[in-house]
């Protein structure tokens, strides 16, 4: 008996000590873990790096990108006011994270508008936005903001078989990298809209024939817009980047066609919309840059519901148009506006106006040259078959060889007013008018970065591949954790 007390006293005390290893033992492992967490994260935090895994390099900028961000000389605040649950909200995150990553100016800020109003109130009576779900960039006071639809490309063919519309590519960087250019370059913009003619006001907000909702759009895109009445000027101002003359209703005077004249001959740039069946003064002047306006009115009745529309997705070959292939754009009753058939004399001139088709009917549509018939019907003797063309781009460039810095003379030609009112706010309408507008503003300079392709991968099972796949994680998956727990349980017990 007092042996076997012994035995039982000598193993408490081999065992104490053991445990006291144990217990410091575990304490070692525990503040080593700890030490070297602490390391691992302070050293992810002064060399933190991202890297994209996805297969396409869906979110990896480009080198013009990239450049543009290692020269940036000021700090660029960039604030998501988007919904979280908004589609495009993983995909505009995660790239600005690249954004930040690659440069320390970039300043990002997320606000949800549902959760954060006081913030949100804040940004749009500072920014003077009235609407959520945007991406707003700042750089010392100059700002612009981009509208989360802007990032994608959109197919709405399937709207015509009554399926929902298919986003086919994320424009992300390429808007986001223009953003940050516009306000970070030296001058903004100026645009002077033409009146004294009954052109349309950037001030008229009617429902139907008001041009606010287009003033929004171009003060959104960091430029600047004044109004000019040329009867009151000798000259169409020095710091004019671009005149818009948006369907005028009277005839413009000589002396002002002269001023518009003598402003292209000095390489200005100028948009034209001008209405079916109005004369405007401006017909001569255009058709010395190659653009040929026709008296007519363009219709389509394949492409058409009340005959007053025209459904347009046939685009011509221009940077303008380059990322309107699967979009819609909608004018109403347009007049014809073509390129200018070139003469002998004009073949390959040197230093001559180009201009490119930049719209066109279906070659269902044509050109009613009687405008009294109702409804309108094709008359091969007098009317157009289609395509006929509705816009026009023209460019004038210098002499190839000789002083290729000076910049080239723009024009754009639309033969629609309406297209861009707040009453014709649909569709493409929008990106066509500002992707002319910067264009002529020679603001394409992140037009070479390439929307990035979104990939829709289809897993594709027959019914015993899917059979087996659900009782493998049914029944498969649960009994193999089930069985591990009873292996874990027998070596414990025993």
């Amino acid at each position: 008996m007092s042996f076997s007390l012994f035995n039982k006293k000598r193993r408490a005390g081999r065992v104490a000590p053991v445990r006291t290893v144990m217990g410091l033992n575990a304490v070692f492992v525990v503040a080593l873990a700890a030490m070297l967490v602490l390391m691992l994260n302070y050293l992810s935090f002064r060399h933190y790096r991202r890297f994209d895994w996805s297969r396409s390099r869906y979110y990896s900028l480009s080198e013009k990108s990239a450049n543009l961000l290692s020269g940036l000389t000021n700090d660029v605040s960039v604030i998501l006011l988007i919904q979280p649950g908004q589609d495009n909200y993983a995909d505009i995150d995660n790239l600005l994270k690249e954004y930040a990553a690659a440069s320390p100016r970039i300043l990002l800020e997320r606000v949800d508008p549902d959760r954060d109003i006081a913030r949100t109130e804040e940004l749009a009576r500072k920014y003077k936005i009235d609407q959520v779900n945007v991406v707003v960039f700042d750089a010392d006071g100059r700002s612009k903001y981009v509208q989360v639809d802007e990032v994608s490309d959109i197919d709405y063919a399937p709207l015509r078989y009554g399926q929902s519309p298919v986003k086919t590519a994320f424009r992300g960087e390429q808007v986001f990298s223009s953003a940050i250019q516009d306000i970070t370059q030296g001058r903004r913009p100026v645009v002077y809209f033409l009146q004294g003619h009954g052109e349309r006001d950037v001030e008229n907000f009617d429902r139907v024939d008001g041009y606010s909702r287009l003033a929004q759009e171009i003060r959104g895109d960091n430029v600047e817009i004044r109004k000019l009445v040329l009867g009151e000027q000798k000259a169409v101002p020095d710091d004019c980047d671009a005149l818009i003359v948006a369907g005028p209703a009277k005839m413009l005077a000589g002396s002002e066609i002269d001023l518009i004249r003598a402003y292209l001959q000095r390489k200005g740039r100028m948009m034209v919309l001008l209405d079916a069946m109005t004369q405007t003064g401006l017909e001569a002047l255009l058709s010395e840059w190659r653009v040929q306006l026709g008296q007519d009115v363009v219709v389509d009745g394949a492409r058409t519901l009340s005959g007053r529309e025209l459904f347009v997705t046939a685009y011509g070959e221009h940077p303008i148009v380059q990322r309107l292939r699967h979009v819609t754009t909608v004018f109403y009753l347009p007049r014809s506006v073509a390129p200018a058939a070139e003469t002998e004399e004009s073949v390959n001139p040197a230093d001559k106006p180009h201009a490119v088709a930049l719209a066109a009917s279906s070659d269902s549509g044509w050109a009613e040259m009687n405008m009294d018939q109702n409804p309108m019907k094709f008359d091969a003797e007098t009317d157009q078959p289609g395509p006929v063309p509705v816009a026009v781009a023209v460019e004038k460039g210098p002499v190839p060889g000789f002083d290729v810095q000076i910049a080239p003379t723009r024009l754009v030609v639309f033969g629609d007013s309406d297209f861009i009112s707040n009453g014709g706010w649909v569709g493409g309408n929008a990106d066509l008018f500002m992707s002319s507008l910067n264009w002529l503003l020679q603001r394409e300079q992140m037009m070479g970065i390439a929307p990035r392709p979104i990939e829709q991968s289809r897993l594709v099972m027959n019914d015993a591949q899917l059979q087996g796949l659900f009782w493998m994680v049914v029944a498969g998956i649960p009994a193999g954790v089930a069985f591990l727990g009873f292996l874990v349980w027998i070596q414990r017990r025993f």
